[in-house]
């Protein structure tokens, strides 16, 4: 078999085996067999019950239907039922899985869930034809070229929106707050995001966007940490990470990403079903940015790996996080190919940041909330992995309690938080990605790195 693949980016029922009478006292191994026995015997049951549906889609269907679809469609249902990031693949999507985890796949751009029925749009890649287009996060894709995506599973209308390079497509929207459906024509391209971009805010302040976890994420990130050094020299005050939406990707490049900054420590431990299954990760010696001090942007497009490299900097008091909460995904999905027939997107664990804290369907808190816009204090929040169906509980706590434990203190001078805005002033010009002084939440760190810098201009981060 093909080795695994694990990956981070939405009713219990309880039978009755039988009744005693009296005082009458089964031996444990007895009962534990005759329950084995009850159980084996209602999975047969139901199995069959199966395939009696099964056979009598096949003969009354008012139309011929394809076994291996409609096999394929129960599986995918089955899967889609545990949770909303456990899903079947077929051999074809199976494929294009792995050649998008490779950083490069043909399509729109977008990273999509399924709710209601619809696909929902977690976030538009940078770069891309939806991200041209104004594709957002959030956003309720219903139609494709006026077909309505009712009654298709995700990966169906997943393959109607890839296609040829240079081919069209029509994406019907409905976007929160907004009355009338909003109708874009994209033209279809081949993939290639940039996974780390990177800049120099003033001549000081070194700048990182990491849009996906994906194989060529952390090569890319350190490839862009020597060159920001290079180019500041002795007068880079910091770096800004810039994980706002990225949906996610692979856990062994989080873990990597993580390693990066930190020199030694917990990264992340996934607990699985099984208490042997757990795992652990640690940081080995070495810090690509020598001490410099770093930010984290993030919000609520944070997603899966992205939220382990930000739980692991914060609870270390390595990076300083600030925007808006993330999304709160905190499970494990390995794919396990099927030999010959694609392979399955399994939900096999639940992650925890160093403290020990679960952030599934929580979110990770920045230490300090910046918003984006003005609007958005007022807008409805939107929707994280708590709002799916179907999604994992969160267990941080006893009693169904989600509290996490507290973090240490947050390790800046005195006074340089209060020269954060949380809001930007009125009549602030609209974000426009092509003009990074529009992005409020950037400059606010940058303003906060220099602050910082300021008051302390001897220190380096702990290491």
């Amino acid at each position: 078999m093909k080795p695994k693949m694990r990956m981070v980016g939405v009713v219990g029922a309880a039978f009755v085996a039988g009744t005693v009478l009296g005082p009458v006292v089964m031996p444990p191994v007895v009962s534990a067999f005759a329950q084995e026995a009850g159980n084996r015997a209602e999975t047969y049951r139901l199995l069959n019950l199966f395939g009696d549906i099964f056979e009598r889609v096949r003969a009354e269907y008012v139309e011929p239907v394809n076994d291996r679809e409609v096999i394929e469609s129960a599986i995918n249902g089955m899967l889609q039922g545990l949770d909303p990031h456990s899903s079947y693949m077929n051999a074809r999507s199976f494929r294009d899985m792995q050649v998008q985890t490779r950083g490069e796949f043909g399509g729109l751009g977008i990273e999509v869930s399924q709710e209601g029925g619809y696909v929902k749009v977690i976030s538009p890649i940078d770069d891309t034809p939806a991200a041209k287009a104004g594709v957002k996060p959030g956003d309720l894709i219903t139609h494709l070229n006026g077909n309505s995506v009712q009654g298709l599973t995700l990966q169906e209308a997943v393959e109607q929106m890839r296609g040829e390079r240079g081919s069209s497509i029509k994406l019907t929207i409905r976007r929160p707050g907004t009355e009338t459906p909003i109708e874009l024509s994209l033209t279809r391209d081949v993939i290639r995001p940039q996974v780390a971009r990177f800049r120099m805010e003033g001549e000081d302040v070194g700048y990182v966007r990491l849009s996906s976890f994906n194989e060529q994420t952390e090569g890319a990130l350190r490839r862009a940490v020597s060159t920001l050094r290079q180019q500041a020299g002795n007068n880079l005050k910091g770096i800004i990470l810039d994980l706002r939406n990225n949906p996610g990707g692979l856990l062994d490049q989080a873990v990597q990403v993580s390693d990066d900054f930190l020199e030694r420590g917990e990264i992340v431990s996934t607990r699985a079903r099984r208490a042997d299954d757990a795992q652990r990760w640690n940081a080995k010696p070495g810090d690509i940015a020598d001490g410099l001090r770093v930010i984290v942007l993030i919000n609520g497009g944070s997603a899966s790996a992205s939220e382990i490299v930000a739980g692991a900097l914060q609870d270390h008091r390595r990076a300083v996080l600030l925007g808006t909460k993330s999304f709160g995904k905190g499970s494990v999905q390995t794919v396990m190919p099927i030999p010959g027939n694609g392979a399955i997107r399994l939900t096999t664990a639940r992650y925890y940041t160093p403290s020990g804290r679960s952030i599934q369907a929580t979110g990770i808190t920045p230490d300090i909330e910046v918003l984006a816009t003005r609007e958005e204090g007022n807008a409805p929040l939107r929707d994280r992995e708590a709002d799916l169906r179907r999604a994992l509980r969160n267990d941080n706590g006893a009693n169904g309690s989600t509290e996490a434990p507290p973090l240490p203190p947050l390790n800046l001078p005195a006074g340089v938080q209060d020269k954060v805005t949380r809001l930007p002033p009125e009549g602030a010009p609209a974000f426009d990605p092509t003009k990074p002084e529009t992005d409020f939440q950037l400059q606010q760190a940058a303003g906060l790195l220099r602050a910082w810098s300021t008051a302390d201009p001897q220190r380096r981060a702990a290491r």
